[in-house]
């Protein structure tokens, strides 16, 4: 691997993204970082051997440059980099809800943009990660994100009107799972458990559960019904779930994440 990548803006999410490209065989000779505080940009040169630089000497020596700052400071981190940024870059966005166009309008004409929605699994080299091409972007663009975003979690190919969707699902996914086991936690002290106990079993099922379904090929339906005897615990508690509405709620919680996503999108071309 010779291409040199820029991680801007490098927080959990760019740290994770270095250390699983290290892990997958990039020299970190070739990795360069900015951090708002340089405090921060040594610490990540301690402790991966990576150099810190500018975002203006990112943008004129890396070849590919990833964009972490927060989607409220994106403007500002363009304007900074439009005048030292090639045509030939290739740029890759993790900010939420910002579309390629914003990039394109802003930097050099016909510069290749690709969008990545990934999520906090990347910690934990489990993320789901959604990549999206822009106007400019080609098939090997994409490969390149692939190929850094593979080190920390699966990735997914879709076009770009469907990142908002995306986003409500896996972006922010994790999040769901915490508030399910945080509620399913404090139902099992109620019900007498210390815990400890109570997080130890929901923690062991919820793996389990998802192994289940990426592994075994059925339909959670299926899966469900598997442990869904007549007159049961579980039919029990799936009627309260549905007496309380939980499905709607997700599906309405769901659309809410969408529409901020593109609440978003809309205030970046403000």
């Amino acid at each position: 691997m010779t291409q040199r990548v820029a991680v801007l803006g490098t927080g959990k999410i760019g740290e994770a993204l270095l250390s699983g490209m290290i892990r997958a065989g990039w020299a970190p000779a070739d990795l360069l970082v900015t951090a708002r505080r340089p405090e921060r940009a040594e610490e990540l040169h301690t402790r991966y051997g990576v150099t810190p630089v500018s975002n203006q000497e990112a943008a004129k020596t890396a070849d590919i440059l990833i964009l972490t700052v927060k989607p409220q400071d994106m403007g500002a981190l363009l304007d900074e980099l439009a005048p030292h940024v090639p045509a030939d870059r290739l740029i890759i966005s993790g900010a939420a809800g910002i579309p390629t166009a914003f990039f394109e309008e802003r930097l050099a004409s016909g510069i290749p943009v690709v969008r990545v929605m990934t999520n906090t699994p990347a910690l934990v080299d489990e993320a789901m990660s959604v990549i999206s091409a822009g106007s400019h972007a080609t098939a090997e663009h994409l490969a390149h994100a692939e190929e850094i975003f593979g080190g920390v979690g699966k990735t997914l190919r879709v076009p770009e009107s469907q990142q908002d969707a995306c986003t409500a699902l896996s972006g922010s996914g994790p999040a769901y799972f915490f508030y399910l086991v945080e509620a399913m936690t404090d139902a099992g002290i109620l019900l007498g458990l210390p815990r400890d106990k109570a997080h130890d079993l929901i923690v062991q099922s919820a793996i389990g559960a998802a192994t289940m379904l990426r592994d075994s090929g059925e339909h959670p339906v299926r899966l469900r019904e598997n442990v869904t005897s007549p007159a049961g615990t579980t039919i029990n508690a799936i009627r309260e779930l549905e007496n309380h509405g939980v499905r709607a709620a997700l599906i309405a919680a769901l659309e809410a994440a969408r529409d901020r996503s593109r609440e978003l999108a809309s205030g970046s071309k403000d």
